[in-house]
């Protein structure tokens, strides 16, 4: 009640305080200031005493103060500035929550939109997720946030938190190096990220993060399509590289016109210049990752692929052993020619170097021998 209703409240506290409130101003009138004989401050919270717009004194424990007996700074303050003061408007008293607010949501109202790094096409992007914050600043957040309303809501400062992080977290998409693909994997990393990089940002005002959380993602219509065109060429990209004969260089062409086909499907994309603009990007990310993979087939190290002459499985042609059934690479091979004794790759009909003809007979029984015996099996004789 006011000084006109015929007594004044003597005790200088927050009745009540709503959960969705941050800030609240103290409705007492100067003289019931003036008068008071004891301030309450609940756990939780914090008293500011201004003037003329000024924070004069700031009372960040909890309690019940005796002002007339009580040394406390706070209201010795006050009483400097009340006495002999002319307007009740000049001085108010604000009381602030520091707790800790846990939970608050936040989500993008429209996409973000970035370049991905590893596929090089326009992503449109909405995230959601929580965080929790608490004033760690009376005095700075006051001044730089809530300024002299007589109620600051929860929902300002998440407005002004969420609105804040849409560009350090686009930056972040476009900067982490992870595609499309690997966005929900490292969602712990991203927000971790995220979270040090807001701190530049709301520690200065006052206040600071002491939890952020990247829950969901979702991609717009736009991208979505492009992605399933990706998803597309890549089960094309591994069903060639599952045949594994395939010739390396074959397969880098057919990514090359991978390439070309999308310049060309975005040349004729009816969006005009941003149109080519995506089907570059994508295509050349696209084609860049299928010729890694074509560099590297199924049991590919390095030479041409030839198959096994037992088992038929794709082994490298400088291969001395299939590594699938140990079969020795008859390509690999070297034998002596009959001839000249000169080493010459196995199964050679003719020699390279003498051009004799590389069928031999025992010089005992005139049996035909293979290639390299250097005995007869059928009289034992030596042929060396």
């Amino acid at each position: 009640m006011s000084i006109f209703g015929g007594q004044m409240r003597s005790v200088i506290e927050w009745k009540d305080p709503s959960p969705d409130v941050l800030i609240w101003r103290w409705d007492g009138s100067g003289d019931e200031l003036k008068n008071a004989s004891k301030l309450l401050v609940n756990p939780g919270q914090a008293a500011i005493f201004v003037y003329e717009g000024q924070v004069q004194a700031v009372h960040d424990f909890s309690g019940l103060f005796e002002l007339r007996t009580a040394n406390i700074p706070f209201w010795t303050t006050i009483s400097k500035f009340m006495q002999g003061f002319e307007s009740e408007h000049k001085a108010n008293i604000f009381f602030i929550r520091v707790t800790e607010f846990l939970n608050q949501k936040w989500g993008t109202k429209a996409p973000i939109k970035y370049d991905d790094p590893k596929y090089k096409f326009p992503v449109g992007l909405r995230a959601f997720g929580n965080f929790s914050f608490h004033i760690t600043n009376v005095r700075k957040f006051f001044t730089e946030i809530a300024s002299t309303r007589s109620i600051f809501n929860i929902a300002e400062i998440r407005n002004i938190i969420v609105d804040r992080l849409l560009t350090p977290l686009t930056d972040l998409f476009a900067e982490s190096g992870y595609g499309y693909s690997e966005i929900d994997k490292k969602r712990v990393e991203l927000s971790k990220a995220l979270q040090d990089t807001l701190a530049e940002i709301f520690v200065p005002l006052g206040f600071e993060l002491t939890d952020f959380r990247i829950e969901n993602t979702d991609f717009d219509e736009d991208t979505k399509k492009r992605i399933d065109r990706i998803s597309d060429k890549m089960a094309d990209a591994q069903a060639i590289r599952a045949l594994g004969e395939v010739d390396p260089a074959s397969m880098r062409n057919y990514a090359t016109v991978e390439q070309l086909g999308a310049l060309h499907q975005a040349a004729n994309n009816p969006g005009g210049t941003a149109g080519v603009g995506v089907g570059l990007g994508a295509g050349m990310g696209l084609g860049q990752t299928m010729t890694s993979m074509f560099n590297t087939p199924a049991g590919f190290t390095g030479g041409r692929q030839i198959p096994c002459t037992k088992c038929q499985n794709s082994i490298d042609e400088t291969a001395k052993f299939c590594p699938q059934c140990g079969t020795p690479n008859s390509r690999n091979q070297m034998v002596a020619c009959v001839s000249c004794k000169k080493s010459i790759p196995a199964n050679t009909k003719f020699c390279p170097e003498c051009g004799g003809p590389q069928t031999a007979k025992c010089s005992s029984c005139k049996a035909d021998l293979t290639q390299g015996a250097k005995f007869c099996p059928h009289c034992g004789g030596s042929n060396s």
